[in-house]
């Protein structure tokens, strides 16, 4: 019993339980409740920058050969398109069967916060976006935890330190134990994990109360099995391609899954799940390559949700799509999908934007959404950070980065104590993968 208590998934599983009756009896307590969230995910948000930069760094340095990393990030970027349109794909099919909008009343109550959403969405340049990747000011980057940005120079940091060869030895020394430090922070921050699913959960209940979920219980049922759906039938087919159990995996990362289930944001859980895939079998250099860059590029619960939202609202609204029209969506949603960041709220304004594009579904509908999507983004984070996992490992085998070893230790502790203990997978040792 003691051991149960003191393992964190049933901590913070407590703590999830323990916010949601928090929420419905003391709805009062929901402002310091966010307080709390908040300061545990500031407290994750501050060490990302420095793990994100390092892990990249020593990962392409030790890499050797830069047309490797080019392709492997080319790789990482044509999985996840790929596995995105899936995903939209997948959204639009379940939607026009179920029907989750059909018969829905229209409340539309909350227009002063549809607008700021919208206002937020017109200002989406896709050119600028891709401009923006570039850097103007290095220090701002790290200071605004921008991570496309902090992606694109650590790239180029850890090319320029490739190209130095024995000469920069010393600093790769140095740089490899500066990145252990952020990683034992790391460690140290996730024991508050509990309590900052306490407080994300407490803000959420009590802010919106479950008695707005009735209305949209069709919707929102509809999105859950959705991304099971997506889950246990399309990643568990490439799991299966790729040889290897997502029943494995998912216990693996069990922790992260109830950590973002409290947090809502699956930025909240990035340090740890680089970390996880290391030990799961992926080198470093794959992991800090997918796994950054997967948090803006491969989003498949937003994707899902994105998709699913868009008919959601054409049906309450009683506009036929044509296929033409679907179709449309799906191409448009490719597009604007990639500008959502792995923060709770972004999905709305990419939602905005997408129907204004459209020009079909009037952008003010979405204020029907406000009550529920905050339940609904927990899926999305959810699914989000298990496609991404799921990614990195395929990657990193088609690459031979991929150690069986290592996998077999993970999802055997109790049988390879000894390998688990020893250093993560991958850490800019290529002589470990065949």
């Amino acid at each position: 019993m003691k051991r149960i208590v003191s393992h964190l998934s049933f901590q913070v599983l407590l703590a999830i339980l323990l916010g949601v009756l928090t929420g419905i009896f003391f709805p009062g307590f929901a402002p310091t409740a966010k307080l709390i969230s908040q300061t545990f995910i500031n407290m994750i948000n501050m060490l990302i920058p420095p793990i994100i930069f390092f892990t990249i760094v020593l990962g392409i340095a030790h890499m050797g050969d830069m047309r490797k990393v080019g392709r492997v990030g080319g790789k990482a970027l044509l999985y996840f398109e790929l596995i995105t349109t899936f995903a939209i794909a997948i959204g639009v099919v379940v939607a026009n069967v179920l029907q989750p909008g059909s018969g829905v009343a229209v409340t539309v109550t909350d227009t002063a916060q549809v607008e700021k959403y919208t206002t937020s969405a017109g200002g989406i340049n896709w050119g600028e976006f891709i401009a923006h990747i570039v850097p103007h000011n290095l220090f701002a980057s790290f200071a605004e935890g921008d991570i496309l940005q902090i992606l694109f120079f650590a790239i180029l940091f850890g090319f320029g330190l490739n190209r130095m060869g024995e000469a920069g030895a010393s600093l790769l020394v140095t740089f490899d134990k500066i990145s252990k430090v952020f990683f034992h922070i790391m460690k140290l921050v996730m024991l508050l994990a509990p309590v900052g699913a306490f407080g994300g959960m407490a803000f959420t209940v009590g802010t919106y109360g479950l008695e707005t979920l009735l209305p949209m219980g069709k919707l929102m049922l509809a999105v859950y099995l959705t991304m099971a759906l997506f889950i246990f039938g399309v990643l568990n087919l490439l799991c299966y391609i790729y040889k290897f159990s997502i029943w494995q995996y998912l216990k693996f990362i069990r922790e992260e899954i109830l950590i973002v289930l409290g947090t809502s944001s699956s930025e909240s859980v990035l340090p740890s799940m680089m970390t996880k895939m290391e030990r799961f079998g992926c080198s470093k250099s794959v992991v800090g390559l997918v796994i950054p860059t997967g948090y803006s590029f491969n989003l498949d619960g937003t994707s899902i949700y994105l998709s699913m939202a868009t008919l959601f609202l054409a049906q309450v609204y009683h506009i036929p799509l044509s296929l033409g029209q679907q179709l449309t969506i799906i191409g448009v949603l490719m597009i604007t999908s990639k500008g959502a960041a792995g923060v709770t709220g972004s999905g709305f304004i990419v939602l905005a934007s997408t129907l204004s594009a459209l020009q079909v579904i009037p952008v003010e509908s979405i204020a029907i959404l406000l009550g529920v999507d905050r339940f609904m983004s927990e899926a999305r984070a959810i699914t989000n950070m298990i496609g991404n996992g799921i990614a990195t490992v395929v990657i990193a085998k088609s690459e031979n980065e991929f150690s069986e070893v290592a996998y077999q230790a993970a999802i055997n502790p109790a049988n390879n104590l000894d390998l688990i203990e020893a250093e993560p997978a991958g850490i800019g040792k290529s002589e470990h993968y065949s």
